[in-house]
C-alpha cells in the first residue's frame, strides 16, 4: 500500500458500537478500519457474547479480536444513573450508533433510536436483527443460521435428498454488517445536505433474501413453477461450473461460458468437441454427458497441480480447493495483506484475517488491537468532562468495569 495522502475516508466520525457477536460488530469494525473512531460499549461483567466464544487463548478470545480491532473499549452499568448519564452523554458526541439487539429491547434501556434522536437530532442509529422492526417475525429471536434456513439458501445447497449443509461461514450475519456499511455510508453523505439522522433497519433475513441472483426471478418468470432444487456439487443449469475431483484433492472450473468452454473442449479434445456442448443451451440438456467429459479428464491427470496448469495454460479459470494452511500460506494472500499481525497486550504478537478495503490515498491498516474489556473507560469517561474523582468513584463502585489486565487503563 502507498504512503497516505489523505487522512481516512470516515475520520472524524463518531461511532458507538453498542452490538454483539458479529453483525454489529462486523459492522463498526469496518468503519473503524475506514478511519471512524469507535467506541465499543458493553455491559459489566461479562461484555460483548462474542468474548465467550473460542477460539481462546490464555482467556481472549479469537472470534473477538477479530471482529473488534482498532476500537475503543468501555464498559459501564447503565442501570446505575451515573452509568446512563454517561452513556447519554457520549451519545450526544456520536455520529453513529449500531446495535443488534430484538427490536424493542434497547427501548426499555433507554436506547432506543426514538429517545436518542431526541439527545442527538444528528444521529445515525443503525439496527441490525432478524427479521427487522416490522412485520409479524418483528419479536422473534434469530441468528444468522435461521436467516440461511428461512432465506431459501440451504435448500439449494448439497445432494439431492440429503439434508443441506451448513455453510461453514457467517454469510447472513457477514452480508449484513456489510449491507449496514453502506447504509451507515450513505446515512452519513446524506447528512451532509439535510443536516438530520435516521434510522437504518437492517434485518438478516432481509439481506439473504436480496443475494439470490436468479431464484427469485426464476419462480416469478416461470409463473411459479421452476423452484431451485440442491444440485450438489455443480450447476446444470450453467454449465461447466462445479467442483470436480482430481487424484490428490479437489478444483473448480468455471467454464460456463461459450469462449471459456471452447477453450476446455480443446483442451479435453474428442467428444468434448461434439457439437451438442457449443451452446449454454446445449451443454445444459447435456448435462451429465458434458460433465463427466470433465471429472474424466481432471480424474485422469497425474495431479491436481497438473490440471491446474493445463487449465491455466489454455485460459481456463479454475482453482485448487484449499484447506485454511494452503489459503495462509498462499502468495496472493501475502502480498494482499490480507493477514494482519499485532500486538496484544495480554497475547503478545496475534495474527487476524485483515479486511479487504484498499484506498489509493487513505491508510486502512487496524491502529489497534480489540480492546479488553473496559480497556478505555478512564480515557473516554475524561474525554466526556468526568473528573479523576468521579472516576474513581465510578470504578470502585463497578459503574465503570475492567478485566484484571485493564484496570488503571
Amino acid at each position: 500500500m502507498s504512503a497516505a495522502r489523505q487522512p481516512a475516508p470516515l475520520a472524524g466520525v463518531r461511532v458507538i458500537d453498542y452490538s454483539h457477536f458479529l453483525a454489529g460488530p462486523h459492522l463498526s469494525r469496518c468503519l473503524a478500519a475506514m478511519g471512524a473512531e469507535v467506541i465499543k460499549v458493553e455491559r459489566p461483567p461479562g461484555g460483548d457474547a462474542g468474548r465467550a466464544h473460542g477460539y481462546f487463548k490464555d482467556g481472549q478470545s479469537g472470534y473477538f479480536l477479530q471482529q473488534n480491532m482498532g476500537k475503543q473499549g468501555l464498559c459501564v452499568n447503565i442501570k446505575d444513573p451515573r452509568g446512563l448519564a454517561l452513556m447519554r452523554d457520549l451519545v450526544k458526541t456520536a455520529d453513529v450508533f449500531v446495535e443488534n439487539y430484538r427490536p424493542g429491547a434497547l427501548d426499555k434501556l433507554g436506547l432506543g433510536y426514538a429517545e436518542l434522536a431526541k439527545l442527538n437530532p444528528r444521529l445515525i442509529y443503525c439496527s441490525i436483527s432478524a427479521y427487522g422492526h416490522t412485520g409479524p417475525d418483528a419479536a422473534r429471536p434469530g441468528f444468522g443460521l435461521i436467516a440461511e434456513a428461512k432465506s431459501g439458501a440451504l435448500a439449494m445447497l448439497g445432494e439431492p435428498g440429503h439434508a443441506p449443509p451448513l455453510l461453514r461461514m457467517p454469510l447472513a450475519d457477514m452480508y449484513a454488517g456489510m449491507h449496514g456499511v453502506s447504509a451507515v455510508c450513505a446515512a452519513l453523505y446524506g447528512r451532509v445536505a439535510s443536516g438530520r439522522g435516521q434510522h437504518i433497519d437492517l434485518a438478516l433475513y432481509d439481506c439473504m433474501v436480496s443475494m439470490h441472483d436468479y431464484a427469485v426471478q426464476r419462480y416469478f418468470m416461470s409463473g411459479g413453477k421452476d423452484i431451485p432444487r440442491q444440485t450438489g456439487s455443480h450447476a446444470p443449469d450453467s454449465p461447466i461450473y462445479g467442483v470436480f475431483a482430481a487424484r490428490d484433492g479437489n478444483l473448480v472450473i468455471a467454464a460456463q461460458v461459450d469462449d471459456a468452454w471452447e477453450r476446455l473442449a480443446g483442451l479435453i479434445g474428442g467428444p468434448a468437441l461434439d457439437p451438442r456442448f457449443r451452446t449454454p443451451e446445449g451443454r445444459a440438456t447435456h448435462f451429465e454427458a458434458a460433465t463427466k467429459l470433465v471429472a474424466d479428464w481432471a480424474m485422469a491427470q497425474p495431479s491436481t497441480s497438473a490440471c491446474l496448469a493445463a487449465l491455466d495454460a489454455a485460459g481456463v479459470p479454475g482453482a485448487r480447493v484449499q484447506t485454511i494452511d494452503q489459503v495462509l500460506a498462499d502468495p496472493q494472500i501475502a502480498a494482499r495483506g490480507m493477514v494482519v499481525e499485532q500486538d496484544h497486550p495480554v497475547l503478545g504478537k496475534v495474527r487476524l484475517p485483515n479486511l479487504p478495503f484498499r484506498f489509493s490515498e487513505s491508510d486502512t491498516t487496524p491502529k489497534s488491537p480489540a480492546p479488553l474489556l473496559g480497556q478505555h473507560n478512564a480515557d473516554v469517561a475524561r474525554g466526556l468532562g468526568r473528573s479523576e474523582a468521579e472516576i474513581a468513584a465510578m470504578q470502585a463502585d463497578g459503574v465503570l468495569y475492567a478485566e484484571p489486565a485493564a484496570r488503571g487503563g
